[in-house]
This record gives C-alpha cells, sequence and structure tokens, in this order.
C-alpha cells in the first residue's frame, strides 16, 4: 500500500516525542505505543486533509483518545517469583522518592486535568496551544490546570507530613 506524502518522515522524525506525550498520559510505554499507533492510524487517513504542521493534529488525537477511553487499568497484584520476608509496609508510599510521589499523585488526577498538566509541564504548550489541542477554551485549560493543581496540594503524600514516610 502507498502511503501519503511526508507520512513515512513524520513518523520517523515525530513518534519518539508523541510517544513521549502518550507515557506522560498513560504512564505505562505498551498502552502509549497502542495509543500512539492508533493516533497514527487515524492521521494517515486524514493526512491529505491536514494543513500545516500535523503533528498538532496527532497529539489531538492522542490526548481524546486518552481522555475519551472508558477502560481502566487494573492495579491489582502483580506475579513475582520472591515472596516477601516481612509483612508488607502499612503505608504504600512509604520508601518512594519525591518524583514518584508526584508521579502517583497525577496518575489518581482525572484525565483531562493530568492531559492539561502533562501538556503544559512536560511538553511545554501554551494554553492556547493545549485548548487547541483538546478542543476547548482557554477558560477551560486554565480551570483545569488550576482544579489539577489545587488536587495536588492536598495530596496527602505530597504534603511534608506525607512525605516523611
Amino acid at each position: 500500500m502507498i502511503t501519503p506524502e511526508g507520512f513515512d518522515d513524520f513518523v520517523v522524525t515525530r513518534s519518539p516525542r508523541l510517544l513521549r506525550t502518550a507515557f506522560l498520559l498513560t504512564r505505562d510505554w505498551a498502552l502509549a505505543e497502542d495509543l500512539l499507533q492508533t493516533a497514527l492510524a487515524r492521521a494517515w487517513e486524514a493526512w491529505r486533509r491536514i494543513d500545516g504542521d500535523p503533528e498538532p493534529y496527532v497529539r489531538r488525537i492522542i490526548v481524546n483518545a486518552y481522555a475519551s477511553s472508558s477502560g481502566r487499568r487494573w492495579w491489582g497484584e502483580l506475579p513475582t517469583a520472591d515472596l516477601p520476608e516481612a509483612a508488607a509496609e502499612a503505608d504504600p508510599h512509604a520508601g518512594l522518592d519525591d518524583r514518584d510521589r508526584l508521579w502517583r499523585a497525577l496518575g489518581r488526577l482525572p484525565r483531562r486535568q493530568r492531559a492539561v498538566l502533562v501538556l503544559r509541564y512536560f511538553e511545554d504548550l501554551s494554553e492556547i496551544e493545549i485548548s487547541e489541542v483538546l478542543g476547548c477554551s482557554v477558560g477551560t485549560v486554565k480551570s483545569q490546570a488550576s482544579r489539577a493543581v489545587a488536587k495536588l496540594r492536598l495530596d496527602e503524600t505530597l504534603t511534608p507530613e506525607g512525605m516523611l514516610g
């Protein structure tokens, strides 16, 4: 099958950055790869209709597909070959560094709020660019970011007391 002109080059040059965005949203490499593949397949179908830089278009597909997916990830037990020597710690956050605590706190945010923070602080997009990616107003981006940051400020695992373990 013949691919549209420029599509192969786009995939080769822009996929790493888009995969990073998908990973920051899903927090799972396999899910991120699936999300990127889905977005690229949709972009391929619309390639001839895309005006200008296609990266914002594909990023919007990624974020919208992520935000609208209803599938919940299972966070249960994982199999292991080694049995624990002692009883599990009472505090599931004990022993985590600040980065892990923030990562987990981001994972507890609603999908749209997490998407806004990822696009703003990890992908360094402006509020206008985020509003274009999400298909909403700049005011909505600002309110989602504000709510997300407020939730992070109240997250017990990120407070000084919670960080002491």
